[in-house]
């Protein structure tokens, strides 16, 4: 079950001002990289839906959040069917987050009143998703169909929309202004946020001052 209402899970995106999205085989790589993020000020976490197993090891990962990291929000990611999204909210995700748009998804969600994040291309699936109970809605793949100059388009007409690129963010300053310049509520970053040289060092506390520049350089352009 949830522990996160949908308002603090939102207000909790909108805070922290990004979504670390992330998966690895060993549960202690997992544990070591989410509170690297902890410590480094993020207080919410896309676990990727990713390899055998994966909901087994996002059950451990939740517990130990839950129990060792107070506040730190965990949902999963990249599910595409409704089945999944059953089985990781039985995990207790506080929000799920799709790179496409899945009514029945939706349903499932709203009847245990847990976030849904779809991901949208068009304005007119991001008209469906508010439709259908979404929150914050995903833009993916972002840099594929409009960075930022897309998000402020669709802002225009409609002003209320959350909106959570990912795909094509990264953690240059520049990149940044642009999409919270464009009205993002925050962003959405992997690979860009993990990068291969700390994963196969393990520098966990390199992890934690990138996490923590991270957080810097959005409260400044925002």
């Amino acid at each position: 079950m949830a522990k996160y209402t949908r308002i603090e899970v939102y207000n909790a995106m909108k805070q922290t001002g990004v979504v670390p999205v992330f998966y690895h085989a060993d549960i202690e790589v997992c544990k070591a990289v989410l509170k690297a993020c902890y410590n480094g000020g993020i207080r919410v976490f896309e676990f990727v839906n990713r390899g055998d197993f994966a909901h087994e090891l996002f059950a451990e990962l939740n517990k130990y959040a839950l129990a060792e990291l107070p506040g730190m929000v965990m949902g999963a990611g990249s599910i595409v069917e409704e089945g999944t999204t059953a089985l990781y909210i039985q995990n207790g995700a506080n929000f799920i987050v799709s790179p496409l748009l899945n009514e029945q998804m939706a349903r499932v969600c709203n009847r245990r009143k847990v976030m849904w994040s779809p991901g949208c291309g068009t304005i007119s699936e991001i008209n469906k998703a508010q439709e259908l109970g979404c929150e914050v809605v995903k833009v993916f793949p972002a840099s594929e169909v409009g960075g930022p100059s897309f998000v402020k388009a669709v802002k225009a007409p409609m002003p209320w929309t959350d909106i959570m690129p990912t795909g094509g963010v990264t953690c240059e300053k520049e990149n940044l202004e642009k999409w919270f310049s464009a009205g993002v509520t925050c962003v959405g970053m992997g690979s860009n946020l993990f990068p291969k040289d700390i994963m196969e060092n393990k520098d966990w506390s390199a992890l934690e001052i990138k996490v923590q520049q991270l957080i810097e350089t959005i409260n400044s352009v925002r």
